[in-house]
């Protein structure tokens, strides 16, 4: 799936867990996270890669149902993001996630939350 800018597309409409228009995520939105959970592990990918990670985290938070693996591939690694159910901090809608990762058959787990801002993007707290 490719992510593109937050612009109308020519696809069928889809909506977002957190009612509204779903659109696509723009590179500000993902780069919102701030490198993500997969940030923290320590493990280094390429720029491709760590883009196609932090569009499966988007992916996850945004939209997926709670438990649901959004799964991800590249380059000698693979990984996949489960968001637990969305809850509540003030006015913000929040979701702790795990990503993941696997490489050369060694998994490596990251846990964090992240809460969604008004423009769509995710932050990650802590």
């Amino acid at each position: 799936m490719t992510l593109s800018g937050c612009q109308t597309t020519k696809s069928s409409p889809s909506f977002s867990l957190f009612g509204g228009h779903k659109t696509s995520a723009s590179a500000s939105i993902i780069e919102a996270l701030q490198g993500g959970i997969v940030g923290r592990t320590g493990v280094t990918l390429s720029n491709s890669d760590r883009q196609r990670a932090l569009e499966a985290e988007y992916r996850a938070l945004e939209g997926a149902a709670a438990g649901q693996a959004v799964a991800w591939s590249g380059r000698n690694v693979s990984g996949k993001v489960v968001a637990s159910a969305p809850y509540q901090v003030g006015s913000q809608n929040c979701r702790q996630y795990s990503h993941t990762l696997t490489i050369d058959g060694k998994e490596t787990l990251a846990r964090g939350s992240a809460c969604r801002n008004g423009d769509g993007s995710w932050s990650p707290l802590g």
